[in-house]
């Protein structure tokens, strides 16, 4: 075997762990948003992405995503159940990480897109059904779009960063706008909750929200520190721009509500958070600090606009990942092709502000068409045929009950004391 250089290896290995942590924190983070009959529920679906993603993700997932690549659109059947792995990956500078600690770290990524979209049907899906879901969408929809953007392979790998040219550093096409366009495709299908503009359903618990919220900050230098792959400096740009861009958005978002609506609120500060993160996600690695300070102040306001949209064009985005994941990961990933440097990142390209013309620019737009629409098509679609043969939408008086108590049997708060179970 060749030898692995140890302290990248532990990098990604870390990185790896921190966002699988993310994944149990959006479980808390979209727990508290939703109405407490169907906590559980929420939290269960993102325990479900976890489960069936890593199954699949062993048997073929990895291997359609990061095999020899077949035009440019998906991998090969090299790896099935994590075959011919006992090699060294090479990641950034020539730094050798075992094929192992590279196949976990994406895995982590495949979890946490998937998990993402139950926010947009929160309160109203069948949970067996979500579980199918899960299976059919990381095969069909996840897979391609990984090989295209992350699959780099001397040029002859994913038509996104091998051919096109587009940049993407940490997943504003794969994780982000991927799961915004998925999001609207299914809050179309499965339709708006019961008392959709007429009841208030506000977050549950505001405390588990904020806690949500951290936990996702917090794992969130693994997601764009770690896709470095290496513990250099570029890891560390990465890791200084998350943390800008992130707080940068939080304050915005909630001087945009304060100017709005004369109160500066808790989920504000936690959703602000979030869209800094989304929106420096594919730009972490070629901005400067100042450039990522202009996006994510740019971020937190335009996220903060677009949540409200749902309620004038009329779907029903529970959780508002389109608002915020979508949009956050639009402008992230078109800011690269205004803002980005090759001081940043000698491996970059300079963005338009930086004398480097519209190329980038226009590959950057190119990308998020490419992903924005497949995601959307295919996602309807799957959508569409578990609607039509074994349903997706929970039955009416299962929601109005709670999906806790019809799916799992247990609810999250035991307020009366009087449980014989145990």
């Amino acid at each position: 075997m060749i030898d692995v250089n140890t302290g990248d290896t532990a990098w990604v290995l870390a990185s790896a762990a921190l966002v699988l942590f993310m994944t149990p924190g959006l479980a808390v983070f979209y727990g508290g948003m939703v109405r407490a009959k169907s906590a559980l529920n929420m939290m269960m679906m993102s325990f479900a992405a976890m489960g069936v993603t890593t199954i699949i993700w062993v048997l073929y997932g990895y291997s359609l995503a990061f095999g020899k690549s077949n035009g440019g659109l998906i991998g090969n059947f090299d790896h099935i159940g994590l075959s011919n792995t006992l090699d060294q990956v090479t990641g950034a500078e020539g730094h050798q990480i075992p094929v192992l600690a590279f196949a976990m770290f994406q895995l982590t990524f495949a979890i946490i897109t998937v998990a993402l979209l139950s926010g947009a049907i929160a309160d109203r899906a069948k949970y067996g059904s979500w579980v199918v879901f899960v299976a059919v969408w990381i095969t069909l929809v996840y897979l391609p779009i990984a090989h295209w953007a992350f699959a780099t392979q001397g040029g002859n790998g994913g038509w996104i960063i091998d051919k096109l040219g587009a940049l993407d550093f940490a997943g504003g096409t794969v994780v982000e706008i991927n799961s915004g366009a998925a999001a609207l495709a299914l809050a179309l299908v499965l339709g708006k909750r019961d008392g959709f503009k007429r009841d208030p359903m506000r977050p549950h618990n505001m405390p588990l929200v904020l806690l949500g919220a951290g936990m996702l900050w917090f794992g969130w230098f693994g997601f764009n520190s770690g896709s470095a792959l290496s513990a250099g400096s570029l890891a560390a740009t990465a890791m200084i721009n998350t943390q800008i861009s992130t707080a940068a958005a939080a304050m915005t978002w909630i001087a945009y509500e304060k100017k709005r609506d004369g109160k500066a609120t808790t989920l504000g500060v936690a959703s602000g958070a979030i869209a800094g993160a989304v929106a420096i996600t594919p730009a972490c690695g070629y901005l400067n600090p100042m450039g990522a300070l202009v996006l994510g102040l740019i971020a937190g306001v335009a996220s903060a606009w677009a949540v409200t949209r749902k309620y004038k064009f009329g779907y029903d985005d529970s959780l508002d990942v389109v608002g915020v994941h979508g949009v956050g990961g639009l402008i992230g990933m078109l800011f690269i092709g205004l803002a980005a440097t090759v001081t940043a990142n000698a491996a970059g390209k300079d963005g338009l502000f930086f004398s480097g013309g519209t190329g980038l620019l226009q590959s950057q737009i190119i990308a998020i068409v490419a992903v924005a629409t497949f995601s959307f098509c295919a996602t309807w679609l799957i959508a569409t045929v578990i609607s039509k043969t074994i349903g997706f939408r929970a039955f009416r008086d299962d929601e109005l009950n709670g999906l806790d108590t019809t799916y799992h049997a247990e609810s999250a708060y035991d307020i009366t004391g009087n449980s014989n179970r145990y």
